[in-house]
């Protein structure tokens, strides 16, 4: 089984157990990381062309709008084929419920017909969310897993628990 991790992930200020925290690599960065360490699988980094503000609490709010919007940021680059996997991990920080809106200008580019699609979420205490809803509405043909949500301070330390649901979820 070949997997794929679509991931967004925010390096610098981020929401950490009721502070703001500078961080060098984002959580869900280090997440998608345990996943590849576990299975092999390729790694796509979904990247704006228009960077969010470095604080976060801006961010957030950039964020918001975007949600509102219903917007597409435009991305650094795109992946236009996903044929070669049979899973699809998208894993990525919970931003107002769901996803950041560029993970959803790259899903909304591929075909997901017959793909397992696993979500992922990074969060401070709203578990997956909408995560699970967000993939079945934007990853038309597939079958939705189970997901994983991890805590975001907590994701260094969580490579064990990626393990157990990857042996649970992807093999």
């Amino acid at each position: 089984m070949k997997t794929l991790v679509i991931y967004y992930s925010r390096k610098g200020e981020n929401y950490w157990n009721g502070s703001i925290k500078n961080l060098t690599k984002g959580n869900t960065e280090i997440i998608a990381e345990y996943v590849k360490d576990a299975t092999g699988a390729d790694l796509f980094e979904v990247e704006t062309v228009r960077e969010y503000d470095k604080s976060y609490m801006t961010c957030i709010e950039e964020a918001k709008e975007e949600l509102n919007a219903d917007a597409r940021p435009e991305l650094r680059q795109y992946l236009d084929d996903i044929s070669g996997y049979n899973n699809i991990v998208v894993a990525g920080p919970c931003w107002w419920g769901t996803y950041p809106m560029a993970i959803f200008t790259q899903l909304d580019r591929l075909d997901f017909s017959g793909k397992a699609v696993f979500p992922i979420m990074t969060h401070e205490g709203s578990g997956l969310a909408g995560a699970p809803q967000a993939l079945k509405r934007h990853c038309k043909g597939s079958r939705v897993g189970t997901g994983l949500a991890v805590h975001g301070a907590d994701a260094a330390a969580s490579q064990k628990a990626v393990e157990k649901w990857v042996k649970k979820n992807l093999f």
